[in-house]
């Protein structure tokens, strides 16, 4: 039985919404919630918006971690803290790596001293396996790369999870989880994606109509929650049932859409996120034009049980929670069209 749980990353809005749902299990006695910042609360007090969850500001990094850990007898780890993309305001990519990486170590090193921790869940995601022209049409868990991205976060959570695998083996009697979660999607998310479908025009890679797979993300907390209550050793993917091209999501939002070259769509997405509207990196560009996909049938073996929502369904879901399409008048289309078509 779960009693002590430590969720990292709280102050996200997963990482929040696990917290409070493991307060709420009667059989989870404590959840201790972790992070630099609370979560944003209505009320101004820190960590109210958590509920029963107790709340410690302390960066993953700080020794003060393994006291935590120590001093509570947590049993349960639950890593949700990784960072997606660099911020200004956080010191940009090697604030990110040091966090992402050099945190997830010196936590993996407090649990690997704790006596009293029993299993340790990692948020990780299916961007390890990268997006390709020669890859494989749909990934499972023991698919290696082809062309795996050594930078950015996907090459952030291959380390991560190299740590994990060595973790794992120092410590045969910890049970290790690792979920790799496809693009998640939902009312509530903002994400480089989320972004993008939320723009009045959408620009795509001309000739590319990848495919994309999101989970949703009430299936997201729900997926965590089961892992943290019970021993599921392994690595699953988590995903939504069926894929979406492209295509199929830009005619859902109803916007125009601008085909572009390969260079133009680049200058576009340069661009747009020097003006900090949506921020692309470089495997989120190569996922636009190859796209990814994974089977998730390990997942449901395991766990007997599959997400609530289709990948399709996650998306019409964040569609109707951002209104109208908003669309751009067709002569400003038409011209945008010209104009990048001819760079």
């Amino acid at each position: 039985m779960t009693r002590t749980v430590l969720v990292t990353g709280v102050s996200g809005h997963i990482g929040a919404r696990v917290a409070i749902a493991l307060a709420a299990d009667p059989e989870v006695d404590r959840v201790i919630g972790v992070d630099t910042a609370p979560p944003p609360s209505p009320a101004g007090e820190d960590g109210a918006v958590l509920g029963r969850t107790e709340f410690v500001r302390v960066a993953l990094r700080s020794p003060d971690l393994g006291k935590v850990i120590r001093d509570a007898d947590v049993d349960t780890v639950v890593h949700l803290s990784l960072v997606s993309g660099p911020g200004v305001e956080s010191g940009g990519r090697p604030a990110m790596k040091e966090h992402n990486v050099i945190g997830t170590m010196q936590l993996l090193a407090a649990c690997q001293r704790s006596a009293t921790v029993r299993r340790v869940v990692v948020r990780s995601t299916t961007a390890v396996y990268g997006s390709s022209p020669h890859a494989p049409a749909v990934f499972t868990e023991d698919t290696m790369p082809v062309e795996a991205s050594h930078h950015g976060y996907a090459g952030d959570a291959t380390e991560v999870e190299t740590y994990v695998r060595g973790f794992a083996r120092r410590r045969p009697d910890v049970t290790t989880t690792t979920l790799r979660f496809a693009t998640l999607m939902g009312p509530t998310v903002d994400s480089p994606l989320t972004r993008y479908f939320s723009q009045p025009v959408l620009p795509t890679v001309l000739g590319f109509d990848p495919r994309l797979q999101f989970v949703h993300e009430d299936d997201a907390v729900e997926v965590l929650c089961r892992t943290s209550r019970a021993d599921h050793p392994g690595v699953f993917n988590v995903a939504g049932d069926g894929v979406l091209l492209l295509s199929q999501c830009v005619r859902r939002t109803g916007r125009p859409v601008i085909p572009m070259p390969s260079p133009a769509f680049r200058l576009v997405s340069g661009l747009a996120r020097g003006a900090r509207l949506v921020d692309f990196s470089p495997e989120q560009l190569s996922l636009m034009s190859h796209g990814r996909a994974v089977d998730t049938t390990r997942l449901a073996a395991e766990l007997g049980w599959r997400p609530k929502y289709s990948t399709a369904a996650a998306f019409d879901d964040f569609l109707r929670s951002r209104g109208g399409p908003g669309e751009l008048p067709r002569a400003v289309v038409d011209w945008l069209t010209e104009v990048v078509t001819k760079r």
